[in-house]
């Protein structure tokens, strides 16, 4: 289901086919964690932004509205009216996220609900029915991602049990794939490489997943608090053990630096909420840099947030118009922050596709590299 289209270096330009639809690679996921991207879109907002793969999560869609409840109003796709492909997290970044609320065993991990307290079990068995349910084109195996850093024999352990885990939802996914009815027969599974800063494990782990055949693999647990350069070291040595014939995915990155690097180190999928995130609190992804829209030298500025950029924002709005709508705390002002962003980073990506057909990725890259660091020159 994954074509190789061609390389330029370790870089890869891909195809990976789902049940609903083609998705080129390398790609950036957006987030819906609860079948919304927060800042008030929509699936029809998603398409309007060149969204290739909607992101939701298991744990979340699990507690509220219920995964039976979706799966009976015909799967995440009907109920949020998103006809493109689209991925779900295992829960398992939870794990990681909710440490205080949750207890680990072999069968599976006990957590308090951040929303009401009460408890809920999730086993590897549950992850693959509740992803069932909901049914997305690709789902994630369970697992768990530990805190960087960790201690060497905690990290050890926590591999071998997610890899016993890995087993368990291989089964159960091709059990849940044969059930008469199920909302996505076609329903892709991922495993997840862990192994925390410590490159022996992540090989380790990395070269036993790669013989389960599975449809696509994800490096897990980085981004999580390690520096960026740690990250870039465990990606390196990782990749050359991971299925050239199989889809990347590096979960939770990133900024559009760490984009340009993870494709030079041969990476092909991401997601992150910071685009989003940043969006709501006014920092913008333009083609010369970042900026904070709420600074002071913006308050008479009748340009569009970025001249380079098509999107609902710069077509039709000033920078002075949308610094307003924060200063009033409109929430139109969060909304078009987010469409801007979002739209960046499709833009952004799709940019590397061209590039890499093109055998220019790395001009690229080095033309583009540190841009989005600088900050905002206006500030």
């Amino acid at each position: 289901m994954f074509t190789l289209k061609g390389k330029e270096g370790r870089a890869r330009r891909g195809s990976l086919q789902t049940p609903h639809g083609k998705v080129e690679t390398p790609v950036f996921m957006n987030v819906a964690t609860q079948a919304a991207i927060k800042g008030g879109l929509d699936a029809h907002d998603l398409k309007k932004v060149g969204c290739r793969v909607a992101l939701s999560n298991t744990y979340h869609l699990h507690l509220r509205p219920g995964d039976e409840v979706i799966r009976e109003l015909g799967g995440l796709h009907r109920f949020m009216g998103w006809d493109g492909p689209s991925l779900t997290d295992s829960g398992g970044f939870q794990v990681f996220s909710l440490a205080g609320l949750r207890k680990i065993s072999e069968e599976g991990v006990l957590f308090a609900s951040h929303v009401d307290g009460r408890r809920i079990f999730m086993s590897p068995e549950d992850s693959m029915r509740i992803q069932a349910n909901l049914g997305a084109d690709i789902a994630m195996a369970f697992d768990e991602c530990v805190e960087n850093p960790s201690t060497y024999e905690y990290v050890q352990a926590s591999c071998e049990r997610t890899y016993r885990w890995l087993l368990r939802c291989r089964d159960e996914h091709l059990r849940q794939r044969e059930i008469p009815g199920a909302v996505n027969p076609g329903q892709l599974l991922f495993g997840i490489n862990q192994g925390g800063i410590h490159e022996d494990l992540r090989i380790d782990n990395m070269r036993k997943i790669a013989e389960l055949g599975l449809d696509g693999y994800a490096i897990g647990g980085l981004a999580v608090g390690e520096p960026t350069e740690t990250m870039y070291r465990v990606i390196d040595a990782v990749e050359p053990f991971m299925p050239e014939d199989r889809p990347r995915y590096l979960m939770g990155v990133g900024t559009p630096e760490n984009i340009l690097e993870c494709v030079h180190l041969g990476i092909d999928f991401f997601d992150c909420v910071m685009p989003a995130r940043n969006a709501r609190h006014g920092k913008l992804y333009t083609w010369q840099g970042t900026i904070n829209i709420k600074n002071e030298a913006y308050k008479t500025d009748s340009s569009p947030v970025d001249p380079e950029c098509s999107c609902p924002l710069c077509r039709n709005y000033s920078r002075a118009y949308l610094r307003h709508l924060f200063k009033a705390e409109e929430i139109l002002g969060l909304r078009l922050a987010v469409l801007h962003n979002l739209y960046f980073y499709n833009s952004f990506l799709e940019r590397i596709r061209m590039a890499l057909e093109a055998k220019a990725f790395e001009k690229f890259r080095a033309e583009h590299a540190g841009r989005w660091t600088r900050g905002d020159s206006r500030a």
